[in-house]
């Protein structure tokens, strides 16, 4: 229901414009939130989070969109572009060479693939030529170490290139079988998904390989369906990680937008077990309420019409946020929240995108998680599309909505900048305890300095989320080109 494009957020960005049946966004979202897989990131094995800011539009050696991720290595005083690697397809050791509109970095997922100890990166460049395929799409891992990601990498061919396009244009990691080896799921425009399954060899070999298909639609050139983004975790508890798989529905006319939940088992991930879900294009997996089972938090950011007045099922104006809560038996009991619940703040208004993204971590430490939200397109006294970010927290009765809720745009006293017109704040975010203090702290992309993009770092000070050590880190201190609009932090991995 959100993206007709790639997970790629595009410069032109205006959130969401609705049309006919399918709803399509002009720029897509950023990434999906943490998985209840890992806590956070860690390439360089120092136990301190890192964060993967993507640069999907990056100009290198002059080729535009050819893209780039920057590693941002988390310290005891958090991230800053002081500590990071910054990666292209120039960089030596990784596979493929920086052309225009690859977007190398449009899609990343993360986990220990060559069981070594230390992260590895997964990185699709969906507009990859293959040969004479146009947009055939290409993915690469690479290798964390004690130096964390240097360019040593393997590259994963696609097995099946003339039966779609697009490859490595959704990704996600976890165990789905309970062996204790990483698996990696890779999407294209196709509805058809490929297991890896125990990981890969530092050549490139993986434990192995198997396909599903949940009942999603099937894509085009000009349509590029497929998943519309993964999210793995565990739902029920079993020590195994289930799927979310987002996708257009097959059996309506309209094809609305919905999640199925894919449970893991000790065979794999099982699609005759799979379950449609609420609606929401970024979903997240956490425990908010501190039973032992994964919650699962989807945003729906679009209106509850589209242009042409068809409502649209499921939707509020403005955007809308559902919590799916886990139980032994898998999805459970269900909630939405919107800018009119509770004690969140603003108000529920058109186009406000109020679940854009979202993710979930522990930012004081009680054993629950907490929810960040994003709402890129709220309007902030008259500035159209400046952004603001909400943090609601975790408790024993699920997500609080009526005490404790915390908002951040770039007019908060503290945080740096100023609100702007078509800044997004909030394109991205993400909750990882970056200090290593053990609390998850906040980190928002942005569109600043129309598309260069930003990515603002707001610590944990060990009960809420403050202002006090906040940065902002750019493009040009990360090594990445201002040329054309790199989107720097419009994705962060997950």
């Amino acid at each position: 229901m959100h993206k007709k494009h790639l997970r790629l957020a595009l410069a032109t960005a205006t959130a969401a414009a609705l049309t006919g049946g399918l709803l399509t966004f002009t720029a897509a979202t950023a990434s999906a939130a943490d998985s209840f897989k890992t806590a956070k990131a860690d390439f360089n094995g120092d136990g301190i989070g890192d964060v993967v800011a993507s640069a999907p539009g990056a100009y290198v050696s002059g080729h535009a969109n050819a893209g780039q991720v920057v590693v941002l290595y988390g310290t005891t005083t958090g991230i800053s572009s002081a500590k990071r690697s910054t990666i292209s397809q120039n960089t030596t050791g990784v596979p493929g060479t920086a052309e225009t509109g690859d977007y190398f970095g449009a899609e990343t997922a993360y986990a220990d693939f060559n069981g070594d100890g230390y992260d590895d990166l997964a990185v699709g460049s969906p507009y990859e030529k293959v040969g004479t395929d146009t947009n055939g799409g290409a993915l690469a891992i690479l290798w964390g170490s004690a130096s964390g990601l240097t360019g040593k990498s393997i590259d994963v061919p696609d097995p099946a290139g003339s039966s779609h396009d697009y490859w490595g244009k959704d990704l996600a990691a976890g165990d789905f079988d309970g062996d204790g080896k990483a698996d990696l799921v890779v999407g294209s425009s196709a509805a058809t998904l490929y297991v890896y399954k125990g990981g890969f060899s530092t050549s490139g070999t993986p434990g192995g390989r198997s396909t599903i298909k949940p009942p999603i639609e099937s894509g085009t050139n000009d349509y590029p369906y497929g998943p519309m983004s993964l999210t793995a975790g565990d739902v029920n508890g079993d020590g195994r990680t289930d799927l979310i798989v987002d996708g257009y529905e097959t059996q309506t006319s309209y094809g609305w937008n919905t999640n199925y939940y894919v449970p893991g088992t000790a065979n794999g991930l099982s699609v005759a077990s799979a379950q449609a879900l609420k609606p929401g294009i970024v979903t997240g997996i956490g425990d908010i309420n501190g039973d032992g089972f994964g919650d699962i938090v989807s945003g729906s950011g679009w209106d509850a019409t589209t242009t042409d007045g068809t409502p649209v099922p499921d939707a509020a104006n403005g955007g809308k946020v559902n919590i799916t809560y886990g139980s032994a038996s898998g999805p459970a009991s269900t909630s939405g929240i919107t800018q009119n619940t509770g004690s969140v703040p603003g108000t529920s208004e058109k186009g406000d995108a109020f679940g854009w993204d979202l993710d979930l971590g522990d930012v004081n430490g009680d054993g629950y998680q907490d929810l960040v939200v994003s709402a890129p397109d709220e309007d902030i006294d008259g500035v159209t599309n400046a952004g603001m970010v909400t943090v609601l927290y975790g408790s024993a009765s699920g997500v609080k909505v009526s005490s404790g809720v915390q908002s951040f745009a770039q007019s908060t006293a503290g945080v740096p900048g100023n609100d702007e017109k078509s800044d997004l704040f909030g394109a991205d975010v993400k909750l990882d305890d970056v200090t290593g203090d053990g609390k998850a702290d906040l980190v928002v992309g942005s569109y600043e300095n129309s598309a260069n993009g930003a990515v603002t770092y707001l610590p944990s000070n060990g009960t809420t989320i403050t202002t006090t050590g906040s940065r902002t880190i750019s493009p040009s201190t990360s090594g990445v080109s201002t040329s054309g609009t790199p989107q720097f932090g419009a994705l962060f991995a997950d």
